[in-house]
């Protein structure tokens, strides 16, 4: 078996509430340390081992404990998991943004990232200088960044702003260049986050067939961490689970994405959230999530011709909040099956709301649905749809059958929903011409 190009061995890392750590560096620093050991950084081994201590006596938080795997040259790797689970950590401590409290990452060969907008650019820099200094962070020549550039210029779709500094950019245009930067600039790993949902449909489509060419083409390593399972199943071999920090399952990719989908994760009727440990920002927090039918009765087993109700409670931390919310359904593959916003409500939405707790509701209709086991995650929102967070596969349910639609036809239907449509037929003429 040929040397692993990642290993990762009792990898944890811990946060103390309250505190900062500094974990962005500038870019003198990046620049010196470079130069100070250029063998080390032109193969990005990183060996730390510190024993974790708290004199101060602070409330800490494992975002890692003890994550063990190795990654072979060549191999596309999927890390999976709910949020808080530890994905981005792991990454960010793999791309060198950040240390480690105890263990050791060892990376044999180059690494181009693509985490959250903000992270591998300089700010003040344009597009075209921000491409060559994350050539010459790889160790790449001059003539040989330059002989990638119109490749990549070609493949962000934003020549017209090449020049321009990239504090002036959206968050598209952001994605678009970095993503084409860590793509086509010479490295042996490449690691993405879920940042690609920041881009629009056609795009990432386009960024899902430019790794699988470089995976199955160039031979690269990719490690992938993203929601969507479809993507996740198509792309990658193998799957790592994460959940609460630590690596629950390590396997084929449609095992592991299967169990993350069908286990207590993710399969559940209603939920909530102690304090503290509520999803959200500072102006709001969801507190908990339920299903129930029309009676009010609580709900994970419904038919196809009954109506259901999603609630979703939630509490407004600071005055004129004004909150918004997309609900996300999808089915056991993790398709998207529906999406739905909620402004087009009564004549609260877009309103300031004072602090306390609300509850919004929405009610997918019976007639709708096909048979099967459906999934449910919120995307909420303050602030114009811009300060957002997600609540992945929160709830879950089970539609059944109950022949209502299917009257008198004896088989099966297909497709993620069944809905009542109206037919009409009229007589043309009342005999032959």
């Amino acid at each position: 078996m040929p040397k692993p190009i990642v290993e990762v061995a009792s990898l944890s890392k811990l946060y103390r509430i309250g505190t900062r750590e500094r974990i962005n560096r500038t870019l003198r620093e990046t620049i010196t340390d470079l130069l100070a050991s250029p063998l080390k950084n032109l193969r990005n081994m990183r060996r730390v081992t510190r024993v974790e201590e708290d004199p101060y006596g602070l409330d800490v938080i494992w975002a890692l404990r003890n994550v063990s795997f190795e990654v072979q040259p060549g191999e596309v790797v999927g890390i999976i998991g709910r949020n808080g689970a530890g994905k981005s950590t792991l990454l960010k401590i793999l791309s060198h943004i950040t240390d480690p409290s105890s263990g050791e990452a060892r990376l044999y060969g180059r690494v181009a990232s693509l985490l959250e907008i903000g992270t591998g650019f300089h700010q003040e820099l344009t597009g075209r200088e921000n491409i060559f200094l994350n050539g010459a962070i790889l160790g790449m020549r001059k003539a040989e960044i330059a002989s990638k550039f119109d490749q990549i210029v070609d493949f962000s779709g934003i020549e017209k702003f090449i020049d321009t500094p990239v504090k002036r950019y959206s968050s598209g245009m952001y994605v678009r260049l970095a993503f084409a930067v860590a793509a086509h600039l010479e490295s042996e790993i490449l690691v993405v986050d879920e940042v690609l949902a920041v881009g629009d449909a056609s795009f990432q489509k386009k960024c899902l067939g430019k790794m699988q060419d470089i995976s199955s083409q160039e031979g690269r390593t990719i490690l992938f961490v993203s929601h969507n399972m479809p993507a996740v199943r198509k792309f990658c071999s193998r799957g790592i689970l994460l959940e609460a920090g630590e690596v629950l399952l390590d396997g084929e990719v449609n095992s592991v994405a299967n169990h993350y989908l069908e286990s207590g994760q993710a399969t559940k009727g209603s939920r909530s959230w102690e304090r503290g440990d509520r999803p959200g920002n500072a102006s709001l927090q969801v507190v908990s999530a339920g299903l129930r039918d029309l009676s009010g009765s609580p709900a994970f087993l419904i038919t196809i011709s009954q109506d259901l109700q999603v609630d979703l409670t939630f509490e407004v931390a600071t005055d004129g909040a004004i909150p918004q919310f997309s609900l996300m359904l999808l089915d056991a593959e993790g398709n998207n099956v529906f999406s739905s916003l909620n402004n087009k409500e009564n004549n609260e939405y877009g309103k300031p709301l004072p602090r306390g707790l609300y509850k919004t509701t929405c009610l997918i209709p019976g007639n709708l649905l096909n048979a099967g086991r459906f999934f449910i995650s919120f995307a909420c929102f303050s602030g114009g749809w811009t300060d957002g967070f997600r609540v992945e596969n929160v709830l879950s349910f089970d539609a059944i059958d109950d022949g209502v639609l299917k009257g008198d036809y004896p088989g099966t239907y297909g497709g993620y929903i069944r809905p009542s449509l109206r037919w009409t037929t009229v007589g043309l003429t009342t005999g032959p011409e």
